[in-house]
């Protein structure tokens, strides 16, 4: 959601007040999508005959607005520096709010109200944001290439053995089909540049028992060095062309 390499913030810390609004929104969208429920008339959502408000927080708690008071919520929650997330259900109920209203007229959960969620999932893991893990020279290294090419062979240089997703792909590739660049492209494309170099680039559709075979994470993409010759050994034996 934070698309590092359009926007050059790495963490939700980072974002602009209207960018944290917007992956409200978002997130918003997709439970509804997501549970198939229909558009409230005065809040966000309704179900089982009720108006719901529907909330989210990267933080330690909701802001609920007037209009939610005395209305069943949705909660959800992410928390990025663990990469868990939860989601709920509780009544805004006046006696479980805080007393004071920010100055959009906003309240939040009293903290010994917590024990009234009904949580439907707690601490579940989410995929992590990739780029948190990088100092910004490192991430601002992959992104200064001149060519999706260029950039790709960074990002599989500095990254070995973590799954990158095909989004964080596309977000380096920034170009259309950006997979190609993790296909056999020619002798001068990313896979084979770096297959040259003693570098893997190995997917899930194609490469599941390598990853397996070497110990690595199944992900959508994971690049890797071998080790010694008998991991080389193991690759030539699933077809890679290693020197």
């Amino acid at each position: 959601m934070i698309r590092t390499p359009l926007t050059g913030r790495r963490s939700y810390a980072q974002l602009e007040k209207v960018e944290r609004t917007y992956i409200g929104m978002l997130v918003e969208m997709m439970l509804r999508a997501e549970l198939e429920l229909p558009r409230g008339q005065k809040l966000d959502t309704r179900l089982c005959g009720h108006e719901v408000d529907i909330k989210h927080t990267m933080g330690s708690g909701w802001m609920i607005p007037g209009e939610a008071v005395g209305h069943p919520l949705i909660l959800s929650a992410a928390d990025e520096k663990t990469s868990l997330c939860y989601l709920g259900l509780v009544v805004a109920r006046p006696e479980y709010l805080r007393g004071g209203q920010n100055q959009d007229k906003k309240t939040s959960l009293r903290a010994d109200a917590w024990e009234n969620i009904l949580w439907l999932y707690q601490s579940q893991p989410y995929p992590p944001n990739f780029w948190r893990g990088m100092t910004d020279a490192q991430a601002d290294l992959i992104m200064a290439g001149k060519s999706g090419n260029e950039r790709m062979k960074r990002l599989f240089r500095a990254v070995q053995g973590v799954p990158i997703t095909r989004a964080t792909i596309e977000d380096v590739a920034k170009q259309k089909d950006p997979t190609r660049r993790i296909r056999a492209d020619g002798p001068n494309g990313t896979r084979n540049t770096l297959l040259r170099e003693g570098i893997l680039v190995l997917t899930k559709e194609f490469d599941r028992p390598l990853m397996q075979a070497l110990g690595l994470p199944v992900g959508d993409v994971v690049a890797y060095t071998p080790k010694d010759a008998a991991e080389r050994q193991t690759a030539r034996g699933h077809g890679h062309a290693l020197p």
